[in-house]
Order: structure tokens, then C-alpha cells, then sequence
């Protein structure tokens, strides 16, 4: 199965920017078939929740909070998807977590998969 590696996390200043990487690892044709990352993210208290998603056509989505602010990415030949975040604020404070679909052998669906998620503080 794909396993996923996020970086990038830390502390930073209200306003400030960072850039979380996930890295895909995993059997080589699993990696072919990633048809979409996305990133979600719990803050205390509250539930996951989607930040922002990539289709392997390129299509993406965001939510309210994050469109304008955060632009995810993705670079085909590392298997890595990011997510840059620009004009944090402390409400962004959360552990942000990425997240693949994978197309299993044809006719047999297919998979999800999580990443152990990087720690974001934004202070006021």
C-alpha cells in the first residue's frame, strides 16, 4: 500500500507562511494509480476537515477558509503533494494531515490512505 510522509510543519507568527510536502512511497503501480491528494486537518476539539484536494488531472477544490490563502499542489515525478499556506492565522493551529485514492487492479476499487500528519502552530 501507499504510504505517505508529510512535512514541513512548525510554529509560526499570525501572517506568516509554510509549506507542508507529502511523500508518497509504496509498490511502484500503486503510485501510478494515486488519482487524487488532498490534505485535511484537526484542530482541537473539532473534527477533521478538508483543507484542500488535487485530482490527478490537475482539477482542485478548497474550502472556504482555504481558498485564497492555501494552494496545494502536486510534482508527478517526486510523488509528493504540497500544500502552501500563506497569511496564517491562529485558528489554522492544527495537525494537518494529507491523504491519497488509490485505483486498485482494474475491477477491484479502490483505497485510502493516510498520513501520521505534522503540526502546525500559528501564534497571535
Amino acid at each position: 500500500q501507499v504510504r505517505l510522509v508529510e512535512s514541513g510543519g512548525g510554529l509560526v507568527h499570525a501572517g506568516g507562511s509554510l509549506r507542508l510536502s507529502c511523500a508518497a512511497s509504496g509498490p511502484v503501480r500503486d503510485i501510478k494509480n494515486i488519482y487524487e491528494y488532498s490534505w485535511h486537518r484537526d484542530r482541537p476539539g473539532e473534527r477533521r476537515e478538508s483543507v484542500a484536494s488535487i485530482h490527478v488531472g490537475g482539477h482542485t477544490e478548497y474550502e472556504d477558509f482555504s481558498q485564497g490563502r492555501f494552494t496545494i499542489t502536486r510534482d508527478g515525478a517526486k510523488n509528493t503533494a504540497y500544500l502552501q499556506m500563506n497569511n496564517l492565522r491562529p485558528d489554522d493551529t492544527a495537525v494537518y494531515f494529507c491523504h491519497v485514492w488509490v485505483y486498485r487492479e482494474p475491477g477491484k476499487g479502490t483505497y485510502e490512505s493516510w498520513g501520521q500528519g505534522t503540526q502546525v502552530t500559528v501564534s497571535s
